[in-house]
């Protein structure tokens, strides 16, 4: 062993009430907890983008679009709340306040009321995060090995999502091109 275990007995005792926090964390914890508090604002605008998108979501296709904007919104709170744990196991203070999430997301709450658009909304804000988690998983690298992985398993759920959402806008697009050339002839 190359370290002193007698010194970090000691200082295990001494931050006792820091929990998972060590002295050794190489980390600026407040930076951390500021950038973790900046993904899981734009985890929460992305629930509520995909609850909206659920709810409003009409046409022929929406059954299936609607279904889809629910299960990203479920998977998306779920990374909500790994990020606020996360927050808190690091001595922050997960920051949920309604007043601020939206100067502190990444992404964008949207606009659009038509599926196809509403759909592209979501791909969009899903490659901002997928880079967003990019550089986050950079930044923790090996000094946070915990949050890093963390990280990896939300970019993973978020290119997934990106996928799930390219795929469905191809073949939405497949499917308005089918019904007007109906209509047109």
């Amino acid at each position: 062993m190359d370290f002193n275990l007698d010194e970090i007995k000691r200082q295990a005792n001494q931050s006792i009430n820091q929990g998972a926090v060590t002295p050794a964390y190489p980390l600026d914890l407040k930076e951390a907890c500021k950038k973790l508090n900046e993904a899981l604002a734009s985890e929460i605008l992305c629930i509520l983008r995909y609850r909206h998108h659920q709810v409003v979501a009409k046409g022929i296709n929406y059954p299936q679009v609607a279904a889809e904007f629910k299960e990203h919104a479920m998977n998306e709170e779920e990374h909500m709340l790994m990020l606020a744990e996360r927050i808190d196991q690091l001595g922050g203070d997960p920051d949920m306040n309604p007043a601020t999430i939206i100067e502190r997301s990444a992404t964008d709450y949207g606009t659009h009321s038509d599926l196809a658009s509403m759909i592209r909304e979501d791909l969009v804000a899903e490659r901002i995060s997928i880079e967003v988690y990019r550089h986050l998983i950079e930044w923790f690298g090996a000094g946070d090995p915990t949050t890093r992985r963390l990280l990896e398993g939300i970019l993973a759920d978020e290119e997934e999502h990106a996928t799930d959402l390219a795929d469905l806008l191809v073949s939405f697009e497949s499917s308005s091109l089918l019904e007007s050339d109906q209509i047109s002839s």
